[in-house]
């Protein structure tokens, strides 16, 4: 028995495209796919674009749902935030999962097209740098890599002025009654956040009363995900660096696995952790 194939447009589709919107026209898929310009004849080259092209997307996303969700804290519809807190953490395990692809590069062929990288690295990505300080990993040293170019300097000197979204969350506890230190309101945005024993004592005043402070409680809950999500993914970067280029320099002149080890020890939330053992 045969069948005549199917028309889409036997079904009301749209086929015809001349002066109207296409999906190729919306999204900039030519411009996409032409963005892949490899230096090299290796065949894994294209992965490794690939790769770290698609994590700035989403890096993009995360930034976009990140500013979003604070403006929600900071006007007082956290349960708003809270949607947009458990998106970034998925994004994380989208980022977690393009690992697994990256890994299948096996260091003989990474040595095919490294050199062809320069002194680029990933550390010189300039939306990362803005989620950590959007999240409140504020180092200043790390405004360096970006001196070079004045539209990012500024772009993350602006985020540096702004109060993170761990000081959202704290400003949110302080509005709802809870005693969250009056230094700790007033402190200098630009400086890396200092545990502080008063901030903790507050998270454990929720924690030992949820239903009493329960959108606290959601809200101190989606920070532990999205940071518990953030941790596998650098820990995921640490292990895939290794596995491909052992404890060689990392290409922009870092340490590499040791650099990267020192990052996994950095923790956003500190408070929400420590309060774990002492409850």
């Amino acid at each position: 028995m045969t069948t005549c194939p199917f028309n889409p447009a036997d079904d009301g589709a749209t086929t015809a495209f001349d002066g109207r919107m296409s999906y190729g026209d919306y999204l900039r898929i030519d411009q996409i796919l032409g963005a892949q310009a490899m230096l090299t004849s290796a065949h894994d080259e294209m992965l490794f674009i690939i790769q770290h092209q698609t994590s700035e997307l989403w890096m993009r996303l995360a930034l976009h749902e990140l500013d979003a969700a604070r403006r929600a804290i900071a006007d007082n519809r956290a349960p708003e935030a809270f949607k947009m807190l458990a998106r970034i953490s998925r994004i994380f395990e989208q980022l977690n999962n393009a690992w697994d692809v990256l890994r299948t590069m096996t260091p003989s062929d990474y040595t095919h097209f490294r050199d062809a990288l320069g002194q680029s690295s990933g550390f010189q990505s300039w939306q990362y740098r803005l989620i950590e300080y959007a999240v409140g990993n504020r180092n200043l040293a790390m405004l360096q890599p970006h001196a070079h170019r004045p539209d990012l300097t500024a772009l993350l000197e602006a985020e540096l002025a702004r109060p993170s979204l761990y000081d959202e969350a704290l400003r949110h506890l302080a509005r709802t009654g809870l005693p969250v230190p009056q230094d700790v309101l007033t402190r200098d945005l630009r400086q890396a956040w200092v545990a502080d024993d008063g901030v903790r004592a507050a998270w454990e005043i929720v924690y030992r009363d949820p239903v009493t402070h329960w959108q606290a409680y959601e809200m101190a809950e989606k920070l532990v995900d999205f940071e518990d999500y953030f941790r596998r993914w650098r820990f995921n970067h640490v292990t895939t660096v290794e596995r491909v280029i052992g404890f060689k320099r990392g290409t922009g002149g870092t340490s590499g696995v040791a650099y990267l080890r020192r990052m996994l020890e950095v923790t956003l939330f500190p408070e929400l952790w420590q309060l774990r053992t002492t409850l």
